[in-house]
């Protein structure tokens, strides 16, 4: 006699998992992306969710076992996705999201730069990417130029304007993350239009927080020694009255 397997019993589906790609031979995601901590300020900025996806040198395929024409994009950014199953995957499978990544972000390295604005933005704007963006901290070294956005357009790349305050600082606006990206003096930066600031990085944090802490401990000591010599002036002034 059979039994009957309880949904207990029965093992849960798996993800198709991405195969794992050896790291690759530039450092720019560790120079530029990582050293910055740009994905962490994202997080603080967005909040983390379940259904956001931030992720660094993850590969970006139709699906996980898709075998060419997948890309490892420096920098992804998608709202709305199931994070756990990327997470789970290793990965991010277009289809199996049910979207391409809404934002991604290329930095240039000696490498990869030329495919960076030839072969990648081809391959992005079939993904349906509404935004691609490419940082090149040498200043057009490597990429035609600093910096540089496109936006989906009828499945065709539109520049994004690029303004050129200087020679050492150039910012675009990027409708997607609601943020504007600045190129100033070869460091990636992030400006808040609403709030009026940079996203900070974790070590700016906590060097604010340090500052912080110190300028109350000095308010707090300044203020302890206007007490006690308040305290002292007023047991002056006491023995001063007595006959």
């Amino acid at each position: 006699m059979t039994s009957k397997l309880t949904r207990h019993d029965q093992a849960a589906p798996r993800d198709e998992m991405f195969p794992e790609f050896p790291p690759r031979g530039d450092m720019q995601n560790f120079l530029y992306l990582n050293r910055p901590v740009l994905p962490g300020a994202l997080d603080r900025h967005f909040g983390i969710s379940n259904s956001t996806v931030i992720l660094c040198e993850a590969p970006l395929r139709w699906t996980p076992g898709q075998q060419r024409g997948h890309r490892i994009p420096d920098l992804m950014v998608a709202f709305d996705v199931d994070r756990d199953r990327a997470v789970r995957q290793m990965g991010f499978s277009i289809r199996e999201q049910g979207k391409p990544p809404d934002f991604v972000l290329e930095v240039a390295s000696v490498n990869t730069g030329f495919q960076d604005y030839t072969g990648k933005r081809a391959d992005y704007a079939a993904f349906g990417v509404p935004e691609y963006w490419r940082f090149d901290p040498s200043g057009g070294q490597y990429h035609d130029v600093h910096l540089a956005g496109d936006r989906l357009v009828d499945g065709a790349y539109q520049p994004i304007e690029i303004v050129k305050l200087d020679e050492t600082h150039y910012y675009g606006h990027s409708d997607v993350l609601g943020l504007d990206l600045c190129w100033e003096e070869g460091l990636l930066r992030l400006w808040d239009p609403a709030k009026e600031r940079y996203l900070s990085t974790f070590d700016e944090e906590v060097d604010g927080r340090i500052a912080a802490e110190t300028r109350l401990d000095e308010e707090r000591r300044a203020r302890i020694a206007a007490e006690n010599r308040v305290r002292e002036l007023e047991a002056e002034l006491e023995r001063r009255q007595q006959p």
